[in-house]
């Protein structure tokens, strides 16, 4: 049986369904574009405030660490509230902490950068629930997947329109307080949506720690859980590690950073478009079959790097945009896995509980890289170590994958 829940008794149309997926789309998309907002400006936005552009990397931190313990909580405010009711709060804290990131103040961009990590935490949770009800089980990694492209895209928007609107408006806070034009559009159709939903039934709650901590013991008893929640803090890892020295280590062997840059962005574009291929795929082969291809590819893509400076500059540049479409373009066949394999009711606490492990990966990852190259000072080595642990989610994966056969037959 389906284990979709309906609005109503009715299956949703395909508008509902279309309607739905974009504007959760759009949702991802401001909360991308307001989390890197600091980041495409940070040359500018340094000199004015009279720091470093390296403080950026101190507000990424902080809104990954709000991030994590948010998603912790998330499955409890979602079960107390409803999903359309925890994403206007997230449209709300994204227009509050880019008012606040205009300010130009240190202490509120900090401010906002809580805000900013508490908004994204509570973003896959929540969505997921929403989609959910409307994704049916032959379209469920490919809706899921659609979804997730809102994170290359609104990288996009971060990167290739604030700075230019900066510059257009002389003021990089004008550009930040135009960003909150769109959370700030997706608000009334997501408020009218949650008034317009039945209310929920009253009762006691537990805790919100208690909530959390029982999802996490949830999580550790279900086989399936707890491979989805290693293969999130595995693949997160590999993701952001890639996304932040592919760049550089191309520089470091001769490349112009105009050519890396380029190529840089190509991986971008490949994760995007990987999110919506390989959600088709994991809807015709199975969800874990295709994390578990995905682990083994991106790992085999990470190891050749290790010979980046002998590889022609055409292969190289193949290798990089195949690595992009692997290591980034997971996201969409995870949570539609979560969502497949949580019981009915239990989608948004399952995506919030094990998405705090995705979460711990993307704050790990790139550190433990940056030690590696401090101690061994090669770029190649360090992607030869670094595909480890996509090698190890592919095992988890394909072992996954044969135990559903067999819980099937």
């Amino acid at each position: 049986m389906s284990s979709l829940q309906h609005f109503g008794e009715t299956q949703p149309s395909t508008s509902q369904v279309w309607l739905t997926l974009s504007r959760m789309t759009a949702v991802q998309i401001a909360a991308t574009s307001s989390v890197l907002a600091l980041t495409a400006l940070a040359p500018i936005v340094a000199g004015t405030i009279g720091v470093g552009a390296y403080w950026i990397g101190y507000q990424v931190s902080f809104i990954y660490f709000a991030g994590l313990f948010a998603s912790l909580c998330a499955g409890s405010l979602v079960a107390r509230l409803s999903g359309e009711a925890i994403i206007a709060t997230e449209l709300v804290l994204l227009i509050i902490g880019l008012v606040l990131l205009a300010s130009a103040s240190p202490v509120l961009m900090v401010a906002a950068s809580v805000l900013f990590g508490i908004a994204y935490g509570i973003n896959n949770p929540a969505s997921s629930v929403i989609l959910q009800e409307v994704a049916s089980d032959k379209r469920r990694s490919l809706i899921f997947s659609l979804k997730q492209s809102g994170v290359p895209l609104g990288a996009v928007v971060a990167s290739a329109f604030l700075p230019p609107l900066a510059l257009w408006l002389s003021s990089w806070q004008a550009a930040i307080l135009a960003l909150s034009f769109l959370p700030a559009i997706l608000l009334p159709p997501t408020l009218r949506r949650m008034w317009h939903r039945p209310a929920r039934r009253r009762g006691r709650f537990p805790g919100i720690f208690s909530t959390a901590v029982n999802e996490q013991k949830a999580i550790m008893r279900d086989p399936a859980l707890r491979t989805l929640a290693a293969l999130g803090c595995l693949m997160s890892a590999m993701q952001l590690t890639v996304t932040a020295f592919a760049v550089v280590s191309l520089v470091e062997i001769g490349w112009s950073i105009t050519a890396a840059g380029a190529l840089g962005a190509a991986l971008q574009i490949a994760g995007a478009t990987g999110r919506v291929g390989w959600g088709v795929v994991a809807d015709r082969f199975g969800p874990f079959r295709v994390l578990s291809a995905l682990g083994f590819a991106a790992g085999g893509l990470s190891l050749a790097l290790y010979f980046q400076p002998l590889l022609p500059q055409l292969v190289l540049a193949f290798v990089v945009v195949a690595l992009g479409a692997c290591a980034s373009g997971w996201n969409g066949v995870f949570l539609a896995a979560i969502a497949r394999t949580a019981s009915p009711g239990r989608v948004g606490a399952a995506t919030g509980a094990i998405l705090s492990y995705t979460f711990i990966g993307v704050i790990v990852g790139p550190s433990l890289f940056a030690a590696l190259y401090q101690l061994l000072g090669s770029y190649p080595l360090c992607f030869a170590i670094g595909a480890i642990p996509g090698l190890i989610g592919g095992v988890l994966g394909y072992r996954q994958h044969k135990a559903d056969i067999f819980v099937r037959t």
